[in-house]
């Protein structure tokens, strides 16, 4: 396949979704049929295209990896996109500088597409059976309409085609620019698909599961992640101002950080990376801007596999991976910055773990679970880990999409229940009144299980194990060589992992093990095809999909294990992580890890440990109905803690928003509206009143006064000279007689003396 058809397929693969979207938002928002179509034929042409890059790509590998460890980026292709630099004022398109729009497909790139377009495919899929297409059309549009299919369900899919054009896009990019477009079109795709039940209120009981709207579970979602995408942005611009450029392969190759560090010094390339990486807590979900992900589950569930899935939270790690050269300068010139990273994953990891234990909510454990897991990823490349991390990027996407659609499943039986008793009281979504579910509902039953297993890391079977294996034993090989900030990273992982498996094996005995605790259990039937069917082909990749990164040398072999996954995403930067160690800029290369026994151990006490200890407290006695938590009593305190959130939601309430609302209700409108502002106003207008006052008084004393005062004069000489005018013509005879005598003695005067002379002269002098 030529390079010319390569580059095209690149370009096409987002442009499926793309067109998606405006033919159901411009043409076919009536039709709903013809809409969920349009969606999946979209989507389906991105996987198509997607895939066939990425087989060429991976096979371009196995067949000549030295040409490809030396050109990584096999397919690429830009345009220019904007001028950045003088132009000719005739010929617009010459200008001495662009930006450029592009395209590039490289290792990561290729797994990356696999996972995010299967999973938006499957998701597509489940959404048709998830929004009862088929059933009477619902008549209250905003709110979830049970057992009738939704009233905006065409709306609901050139969102979601929207949102995979976004992923897509990101994904492809060859550029942080291009990229940060991808990356905010998510943005507001997740703002209107969390809101999408916009009109839904809740009225809840002192037991009931705390929940917010959901039109205020989207505005929090974005608010939350803009304040990070606006530091993400000032980290773009130093990027551009450091390296001239935004193309990963150019600013990110070796000779471009060497020059990098010797201009603007390492410690400023540490502040770089933080910048950038601040964008990934934001849209990962990481502390202390974690808050919002878990209130995103109020959008209906196929958009919390999308947003903790495949794409949205995905984004914020494959963002840290595109730039890992960067982050592995900036770590080792500046350990504070791998503190930092390390430290805020490890910390996210083990904490909403800890809160996970104590959720009811069958959706809210999964949630703390994904923040939590993207924890891992993120402590994992503050410690270097590069390979470790991509792959449970990948094997989190396809097991995590899993378990959000399977408890969709599990929370549409439960609505089924609800109608056939009249029970609109009970939470379905509370695992509490669950119970039973595995016989109810045995195909969800089974792929649940699979995911919750590749959750809690399974060994052997499922691709979490292999995953959270390979961090592990990143973390303990360089613990081994004396870095601290593996071993922190090392302990929090393993108690979070532990916690992990433990709220996995009581999520799932609590959903399905035992009896019936209600009526909704009681009468809950299996979903339909278009919803069981997806999470059936998301199992298969839950478990095989870990097959792909098993470590050349497991368990001490030799020649029996190839590890393809390092292998193809390594490729992406292993020549310039070689070129940066030779330069003394970092201390590791990508590098396969020697063989331990001890990460392995580690691995199976706590997925072992966690699942039955989760099955002993939860599952080895059916639960009675309105039982108390077994844990809480252990706990104590702990437990109301966890359960609350570690009360993060309450903080920033005290710490951000009542301070706000005061700022805006009473210091912004009394002191700085009324005391600063109206105060300079009414100055203004008393000076201005004053000035007024005096110009009133100058214009009535000097200009009115003496306009009177002539007048007056005027007048007055008028009245004088009125008196000359008799009408008697003897009076004018006489006075003219008198003027010619005086005139004449005048003239007589003057040439008697001299006096006309002198008066020439003088003329003649001036003139």
């Amino acid at each position: 396949m030529s390079q010319e058809i390569l580059q095209t397929l690149t370009w096409l693969i987002p442009a499926g979704p793309l067109l998606a979207f405006f033919l159901i938002a411009l043409f076919t928002h009536r039709n709903r049929t013809l809409s969920w179509m349009i969606a999946w034929t979209g989507v389906i042409a991105a996987l198509i295209l997607g895939w066939t890059v990425a087989g060429y790509t991976s096979t371009q590998f196995f067949e000549e990896p030295e040409k490809v460890l030396e050109h990584p980026v096999q397919i690429a292709s830009s345009i220019d996109w904007i001028p950045v630099g003088p132009c000719i004022v005739e010929d617009a398109g010459n200008c001495e500088s662009w930006i450029d729009a592009g395209v590039a497909v490289d290792g990561l790139t290729s797994v990356t597409l696999i996972m995010v377009t299967f999973t938006v495919f499957m998701i597509f899929v489940y959404s048709v059976g998830y929004h009862n297409y088929g059933k009477p059309r619902g008549t209250h549009p905003g709110v979830p309409n049970h057992g009738k299919e939704d009233p905006i369900f065409s709306r609901f899919f050139a969102y979601m085609s929207l949102f995979a054009f976004g992923m897509l896009l990101l994904v492809t990019s060859d550029n942080l620019l291009f990229l940060f477009i991808g990356w905010e079109i998510m943005g507001f795709c997740s703002y209107s698909l969390i809101g999408f039940w916009y009109a839904r209120e809740y009225h809840l009981g002192p037991d009931d599961i705390p929940h917010i709207p959901p039109y205020l579970a989207a505005k929090k979602a974005f608010m939350v992640t803009r304040i990070a995408d606006v530091v993400m942005l000032l980290g773009i611009v130093f990027f551009y101002r450091t390296f001239g450029t935004l193309n990963f392969s150019e600013a990110l190759s070796a000779h471009s950080l060497e020059a990098g560090v010797a201009q603007i010094g390492v410690a400023a390339i540490g502040i770089m990376a933080l910048l950038l990486f601040t964008g990934t807590v934001g849209k990962s979900a990481q502390w202390p801007l974690h808050v919002w992900l878990p209130d995103a589950m109020e959008g209906p569930t196929p958009v919390s596999a999308v947003i903790h899935a495949a794409a949205m939270v995905s984004a914020g790690i494959y963002m840290l991976l595109r730039i890992f050269p960067l982050i592995a300068v900036a770590i080792e010139g500046n350990p504070g910055v791998g503190w930092i990273i390390g430290g805020i994953g490890a910390f996210t990891a083990l904490m909403a773990a800890t809160i996970a234990i104590a959720q009811n909510d069958v959706k809210g454990v999964l949630a703390y679970s994904t923040i939590s897991q993207l924890g891992f990823m993120v402590a994992t490349i503050g410690i270097g880990g590069y390979i470790a991390a991509a792959f449970h990027l990948i094997t989190h996407g396809f097991f995590k999409a899993l378990l959000f659609l399977a408890s969709g499943s599990v929370i549409h039986g439960m609505e089924h229940g609800a109608m056939h008793v009249h029970d609109h009281h009970t939470d379905p979504q509370d695992m509490r009144y669950m119970g039973g579910l595995r016989k109810k509902m045995p195909i969800t039953f089974w792929t649940f299980l699979i995911g919750g297993l590749a959750l809690a890391g399974f060994p052997f079977v499922t691709a979490g194990f292999w995953s959270k294996d390979e961090m592990f034993a990143e973390a303990f090989t360089l613990m081994q060589e004396g870095n601290l900030t593996a071993l922190f990273v090392l302990v929090m992982l393993v108690l979070a992992a532990f916690l992990t498996a433990f709220y996995t094996g009581r999520q799932i005995t609590m959903t399905f093990l035992g009896k019936p605790r209600s009526q909704l259990a009681e009468h809950a039937h299996e979903s339909n095809k278009f919803m069981t069917i997806p999470l059936v082909l998301l199992a298969v990749f839950a478990v095989s999909v870990g097959w792909s990164g098993i470590t050349d040398n497991f368990m001490g072999t030799s020649g029996i294990f190839r590890n393809y996954f390092h292998g193809l995403v390594g490729s992406t930067i292993e020549e310039t992580m070689l070129e940066l160690k030779g330069a003394g800029l970092v201390a590791h290369a990508i590098e396969t890890l020697p063989w331990r026994w001890e990460p392995l151990i580690m691995s199976l006490i706590v997925a072992l440990g966690g699942l039955f200890l989760g099955w002993w407290i939860y599952g080895r006695k059916p639960l009675p109905v309105g039982f108390a938590d077994p844990i809480k009593r252990p706990l104590g305190p702990l437990y109301n803690f966890f359960q609350n959130k570690w009360y993060w939601d309450e903080l920033y309430h005290t710490v951000f928003y009542r301070p706000t609302i005061w700022t805006s209700e009473q210091l912004v409108p009394v002191f700085i509206d009324k005391g600063i502002i109206d105060g300079i106003l009414h100055l203004i207008a008393r000076v201005t009143y004053a000035i007024g006052h005096y110009f009133k008084r100058f214009e009535e004393i000097v200009i009115s006064g003496g306009v009177d005062w002539l007048k007056d004069k005027t007048l007055i000489f008028a009245n004088w000279t009125r008196q000359l005018q008799t009408g008697n013509a003897q009076e004018y005879v006489a006075v003219s007689s008198l003027i010619a005598v005086v005139f004449a003695f005048s003239i007589v005067l003057l040439i008697n003396y001299g006096w006309l002379e002198k008066i020439q002269l003088w003329f003649q002098q001036i003139f």
